[in-house]
């Protein structure tokens, strides 16, 4: 296939690796005001080095930020970034698009299909695009701004994935399975969202450690040596709440370590031995600073959505609400006021629970 991967940070860089040795044609995107290093390294040397789970080298078409050199030819474009960069993602290629491609959201963070539909000027029910998104990024990965990335773990069972309408669901599956072979069918774009495990764990560990990595630059091992009882106790909370809003809404998703089982992360599913010792995450440091994707995307984003959609359903989320007035505090930003990603800025506010799950 000829694959445009949109984004060249860790994940990106990982999917366009990945996909480049299955034998793809890759090309490479990152707007020019975010641009990483990445992509001048890539383009330099004509394309990406692995090491850890996927090694060696793998040639890339172009990479650049010029849209329409990545998009030529495209016929599969994976989004791959920030749940911020959804919508400038859409917005940059909305006049790119055309009949019979499909889009994927990778990961779709919190609606983020949906998110990118509205921005590229797509209607919800428009199915002439496959627009879908997946789950979570099926990779652990860092990239070293030098064209190189570490893939500490990459899995596909366990992978979920939804198109919206649901219609697009059959061209969405085939596709990924060209590269993700297990992925799995998801009812709802609000499935796939929901089963997104990042906000139960990031900024629990985050918040719990937040001296710590302030004081180290987090030079400390996340997994490994930041989660403890306590931080196990406030993930289990966080996860609790996550799927009772699932059941609410008539969706099954698995418990995070459950899921963290399958996707071949973890050996244990519990909230604390399962995370300090998982193989998939060994070796990975914390962020280097506070105001990391771990709280503002994490909690600005999902939390801020999951309990807005939980409200709707009428359940209630006392730690997803505590967590983010602790880290609009922590961050000095009042992140549920910014409503970044909300059942109105989706364009979800006049849906009850049956149309919402069957957007």
């Amino acid at each position: 296939m000829n694959v445009t991967v949109i984004g060249s940070g860790n994940g990106g860089m990982a999917v366009a690796f990945d996909c480049a040795q299955q034998g793809h044609r890759v090309s490479l995107y990152s707007r020019a005001e975010h641009a990483h290093e990445n992509i001048e390294a890539v383009g330099a040397k004509g394309g990406i080095t692995s090491q850890g789970r996927l090694e060696g080298f793998a040639p890339v078409a172009y990479a650049g930020t010029d849209i329409e050199a990545a998009m030529e030819g495209a016929e599969v474009v994976f989004v791959v970034g920030p749940a911020f960069a959804t919508e400038p993602f859409g917005r940059d290629l909305a006049p790119h698009l055309r009949t019979g491609m499909t889009v994927v959201i990778c990961p779709g963070s919190c609606g983020g299909a949906l998110a990118f539909k509205r921005a590229a000027g797509l209607a919800v029910h428009d199915d002439n695009i496959i627009v879908g998104e997946t789950s979570t990024l099926p990779y652990a990965c860092r990239a070293d701004g030098q064209g190189n990335v570490h893939v500490f773990h990459r899995f596909d069972t366990g992978l979920f994935a939804a198109a919206v309408p649901r219609s697009g669901n059959g061209k969405l599956l085939e596709t990924l399975r060209r590269i993700y072979p297990s992925t799995t069918e998801a009812a709802t774009v609000l499935q796939t969202s929901l089963q997104n495990g990042n906000p139960v764990i990031h900024p629990a560990v985050t918040l719990m450690n937040a001296a710590l990595l302030e004081r180290t630059g987090g030079d400390f091992l996340f997994y490994e040596e930041g989660v403890t009882p306590a931080a196990g106790r406030l993930m289990e909370a966080v996860d609790t709440e996550r799927l009772a809003i699932a059941t609410a809404l008539g969706v099954t998703i698995l418990s995070e370590p459950d899921i963290g089982v399958e996707q071949g992360y973890m050996t244990e599913s519990n909230y604390t031995t399962g995370y300090s010792r998982a193989p998939g995450f060994r070796g990975i440091k914390a962020p280097t600073a506070i105001d990391s994707r771990y709280l503002t995307e994490d909690v600005g984003y999902s939390l801020v959505f999951f309990t807005d959609l939980a409200r709707r359903l009428a359940v209630p989320t006392p730690t997803m609400d505590a967590i983010i007035e602790i880290t609009s505090v922590v961050l000095a930003r009042d992140l549920r006021a910014e409503g970044a990603r909300t059942m109105s800025s989706l364009g979800l506010d006049d849906l009850n629970a049956e149309q919402l799950t069957n957007l």
